[in-house]
């Protein structure tokens, strides 16, 4: 069965986004870019909800020429959405209007490849509370984003123990964390 991983980039307060801001905070470096587009991430399906999909969609067509774009383009990628309609005009996407929960369910049970989310606030939220993710990753930018910032990431998400498998440093500055999750019913010795 195959994994499935939540994959967020986020600024140190926990937020996926902020207005002004460029894409990656203004703060991706080679090796960085080189993991992204080169690495073993390009070997899953991407998962992603219609928010995620409008706005990589236009990244996409705005900068065809880009390696980490052109490498997401090859990519399988499965949308979940009850307001877009199909076909959808990113390569290699296909479009679930179902419940995601069931759908990623059924993916993990007849894929081969592993599952990856990309951003999707809400569905990685869901498939979490779900207990289908396996893998938790965060890269963390080292910006906060206070007075800024949207999308807090980790808002109305359950308690959660994480532990740590992977880490890595990326142009001495963006930390990867890799975890495996474990959603707790309460904090632990709450009895």
């Amino acid at each position: 069965m195959p994994s499935l991983m939540i994959d967020f980039i986020i600024s140190l307060d926990g937020y996926g986004a902020a207005d002004g801001w460029p894409g990656y905070w203004g703060m991706e470096g080679p090796e960085y870019l080189a993991r992204v587009s080169d690495g073993p991430e390009n070997e899953h399906t991407m998962l992603m909800g219609a928010t995620t999909y409008r706005l990589m969609c236009e990244f996409a067509a705005q900068m065809p020429d880009d390696p980490g774009f052109a490498a997401m383009a090859a990519v399988p990628k499965v949308v979940f959405s009850s307001t877009l309609k199909a076909p959808l005009s990113w390569a290699n996407t296909e479009l679930v209007s179902g419940d995601a929960v069931e759908a990623v369910r059924d993916l993990k049970q007849r894929s081969s490849r592993p599952l990856r989310t990309i951003g999707s606030v809400s569905l990685s939220r869901s498939l979490l509370k779900a207990g289908l993710v396996d893998r938790f990753r965060v890269v963390v930018f080292p910006v906060i984003t206070g007075a800024t910032g949207k999308e807090r990431i980790f808002d109305g998400y359950p308690d959660v123990k994480l532990d740590l498998v992977e880490h890595h440093t990326f142009d001495g500055r963006l930390q990867l964390l890799e975890y495996v999750p474990t959603v707790l019913d309460a904090p632990p010795g709450a009895g």
